[in-house]
């Protein structure tokens, strides 16, 4: 393990900061940039645009950065979906930005945030990493296009990348969309939960923490057999079954679903996760209910009156 610092892009968002936190438990030397120049709590961040090249080195310079994880991304297709153009110039020239730091200043690893919306649409399951990829949305497009930059840089200059394509994340700090958010929430609130589709459709959620610790995985691993690796939470349910478990957390919740597909999401069959199991040795330490719980603990305290009569 190195003792000098690790870039962590994006640290002001859901990933980055749970990841900057890690490492700074582990007493870890950590430069932490982001748009925003305070993260979630409250700690400084360098504000830091992963377009602004010229700025981007200087801080790398200035704080003897060797390696990068880059979390710095618009975070889903829910996000920039009607600025396309502003999708590709910071998920594709972002990373590439990442990817050419790493080269030029000859770093140990540069490990890049991608995510399952790559696949589109997947065949039946287990679904395994090389399959042909046929996203359905800039992001994934997006998130595509990056780990061929990660695969490119590290056959054509040696650069030492890896990608992980995350699954739908949720836990402490998600605030954007998110059908867990919303079922918590209307049971705080003792709002009924009615949905149109989901009781039939599959959904593989992962939790921040497991995201987060995934990448450092990546991190610091002695080798990489592979450049890409598919991380989910290791479950594979429908809404419905996700919203059941909802209801033994908090037992208010009321929560209806009707058969169908979510009409702004692909169809994922169950990911195979084995090789990042095998490679990094990752397991997933939140079952749905724990991860559910603590998602449930987070936003009740931020809202402390949401299940008061």
């Amino acid at each position: 393990m190195s003792d000098k610092a690790v870039l962590v892009t994006g640290a002001a968002g859901l990933v980055g900061n749970v990841v900057r936190q890690k490492l700074e438990k582990q007493g870890r030397a950590v430069v932490a940039i982001d748009r925003v120049d305070r993260s979630a709590d409250g700690q400084p961040i360098i504000p830091c645009d992963v377009n602004d090249i010229h700025r981007l080195h200087a801080v790398v310079t200035d704080h003897d950065v060797d390696a990068i994880i880059h979390c710095g991304a618009y975070s889903g297709p829910m996000v920039a979906r009607d600025n396309p153009y502003s999708m590709v110039q910071v998920n594709i020239v972002g990373t590439a930005n990442m990817l050419e730091l790493a080269r030029v200043h000859k770093m140990r690893r540069m490990v890049f945030c991608s995510s399952t919306s790559a696949y589109g649409n997947t065949p039946e399951g287990p679904v395994p990493e090389d399959v042909p990829l046929y996203p359905t949305t800039v992001y994934g497009a997006s998130k595509a296009a990056s780990e061929q930059l990660v695969w490119t840089y590290f056959r054509q200059f040696g650069v030492d990348a890896v990608a992980l394509r995350l699954s739908w994340v949720y836990g402490p700090g998600r605030t954007t969309d998110c059908m867990i958010r919303t079922l918590i929430e209307d049971a705080l609130a003792r709002r009924p939960t009615r949905v149109p589709f989901g009781a039939d459709f599959h959904r593989q959620y992962i939790h921040v923490d497991d995201a987060a610790g995934a990448l450092l995985l990546a991190l610091d691993a002695a080798d990489l057999p592979r450049r890409i690796y598919t991380v989910t939470g290791g479950t594979y349910h429908t809404l419905q079954e996700i919203g059941d478990i909802v209801k033994t957390v908090l037992p208010d919740a009321d929560i209806e679903m009707q058969p169908g597909a979510d009409p702004v999401d692909e169809v994922h069959r169950r990911f195979d996760i084995s090789a990042v199991e095998r490679d990094l040795g990752y397991a997933p330490s939140f079952d749905l209910k724990a991860g559910i719980r603590s998602y449930a603990d987070w936003i009740a305290s931020r809202k402390p009156n949401a299940g008061a009569h």
